[in-house]
């Protein structure tokens, strides 16, 4: 850093004795800094806005967006962004052991139960992802940072996106070694299913000091993804290997979910109390406040009233990031307790709880229904109801279909010609099935073209067809 650019870093970030550089990037660089009112290390990204276009500048916008909504122990604090003309400054929680990635490669492959620590943590946090409709689209070890005492967080939510009822994801992205065979095939999905097969990437890697799926070609390293073989461990327990066969499946409906996980007993040996039952805040937005937390602010000279008053109103101030920063230094097992937490969406109990759910703002029908039976049956059965309402349909991905509907001919009588079809009548829409549990089953409708109350009346004949 010059001297013209320390001297405005003092002026921006007056709370901050900024250190060394940490690592640079495409659009800045990642700066040691030194919180002056607590005296606890942060990690301070500097993002140059002259080094980005639009496209860049929207992924950076997303993911400080997604940052702010993730409040968790095995997720990497977002504490502040300062917003200047020249620069965007990001302060995070400063992870002081680095990345996984390192560890593991030090290390080789290691014990199952330190494995299971680190993926016991893992799954924490990617769940309390999911359940705040984020999916990350990239994790690996390079991606999960490790702190003084070797707790797991997850970074990097560059990739990340938000999940929206009746929208699936398409991008292509992440690192291919680690990439669900529906992304390499450029198929839609929903996006817990491929935070899970990366998940089952990093367990064998940490297991196996190598991994599943592995070559320099890149068509070689997609033809291994898509078969979903990969060598055996005969060293691991036959408990660790049934998880991992589990997870590593290439049909994402036959994917073990998250849920399915947690119920493994591999996963439930020696798992901490705090990730087996998290907190009850987890499902709303109150706020726990750690009065502790405030005791120790109240003796740096803060005003009771406005740290409860910030907190309470959600402000970005110097006694709320005061607040993060020292609440945050806890060890996971306490902190979890005081995590501040943002409600979960409606739309995610309206899945789990009722049938349908309509979304006209962007005209989306979406049906939710318990099946026995397995998931090629369910969607044959889906396209038999659909074929019975003159839909015609094209495959385009696992469980994944194009479909229209074209309104029957009028006749003016028995002996004059036909109407012409009006294609302005005609509705395009697309289904897909994925899989919400172990035995609940989402079948998303989500029209593409043609008058929205046709498209509703579709849906409401299947829904009284598949009843």
């Amino acid at each position: 850093m010059t001297t013209n650019q320390s001297n405005s870093g003092r002026t921006v970030l007056p709370r901050y004795k900024i250190g060394k550089t940490l690592g640079i990037g495409a659009f800045g660089k990642v700066k040691l800094a030194v919180h002056t009112l607590t005296g606890l290390k942060v990690a301070i990204k500097i993002l140059n806005r002259q080094s980005m276009d639009n496209a860049e500048a929207e992924k950076v916008r997303r993911e400080i967006n997604i940052m702010r909504q993730l409040f968790h122990p095995h997720i990497v604090r977002l504490f502040e962004v300062i917003d200047t003309p020249s620069n965007v400054y990001v302060v995070m929680e400063y992870m002081n052991s680095g990345e996984l990635f390192y560890y593991l490669t030090e290390k080789g492959k290691l014990r199952e139960d330190e494995a299971r620590h680190f993926f016991q943590q893992i799954i924490s946090g990617v769940e309390y992802c999911h359940r705040h409709l984020v999916v990350h689209r990239d994790l690996k070890p390079e991606n999960l940072l490790l702190d003084s005492e070797h707790n797991v967080k997850i970074a990097d939510f560059g990739l990340g996106n938000t999940m929206r009822d009746g929208h699936f994801l398409k991008t292509c992205c992440g690192s291919p070694n680690y990439a669900a065979p529906e992304i390499i095939c450029g198929q839609l999905y929903a996006g817990p299913e491929v935070d899970v097969w990366s998940c089952g990437v990093i367990l064998y890697a940490l297991l196996c000091g190598r991994l599943p799926f592995d070559d320099d070609n890149i068509p070689a390293l997609r033809a291994k993804i898509k078969s979903g073989v990969y060598p055996i461990a005969n060293h691991l327990s036959e408990s660790a290997r049934d998880l991992i066969s589990r997870i590593l499946v290439v049909d994402p409906m036959k994917r073990i979910s998250i849920p399915e996980i947690r119920c493994h007993p591999w996963f439930q040996n020696h798992l901490p109390l705090y990730i087996a039952i998290p907190s009850p805040g987890f499902f709303n937005r109150t706020e726990k406040v750690d009065f502790e937390v405030v005791k120790e602010m109240v003796g740096m000279g803060f005003d009771i009233r406005e740290v409860i008053g910030s907190l309470q109103n959600n402000l970005q101030n110097e006694a709320t990031v005061t607040y993060s920063i020292l609440l945050h230094s806890r060890p996971p097992s306490q902190a979890i307790q005081h995590v501040q937490n943002v409600e979960a969406p409606e739309n995610i109990d309206n899945i789990q709880t009722h049938t349908q759910s309509v979304s006209l703002g962007q005209n989306t029908w979406t049906l939710g229904f318990k099946s026995q039976v397995s998931p090629r049956e369910t969607m044959w059965d889906v396209l038999k109801i659909f074929h019975s309402l003159n839909v015609q349909w094209k495959r385009i991905g696992y469980y994944n279909m194009k479909c229209l509907w074209l309104p029957p001919p009028l006749r003016y009588s028995a002996s004059t010609a036909q109407i012409p079809i009006r294609s302005d009548n005609a509705v395009k829409f697309e289904i897909q099935l994925y899989k919400a549990t172990a035995e609940f089953y989402v079948l998303d409708l989500q029209q593409l073209s043609g008058p929205p109350f046709i498209f509703l009346d579709i849906c409401a004949a299947f829904r009284a067809r598949i009843m």
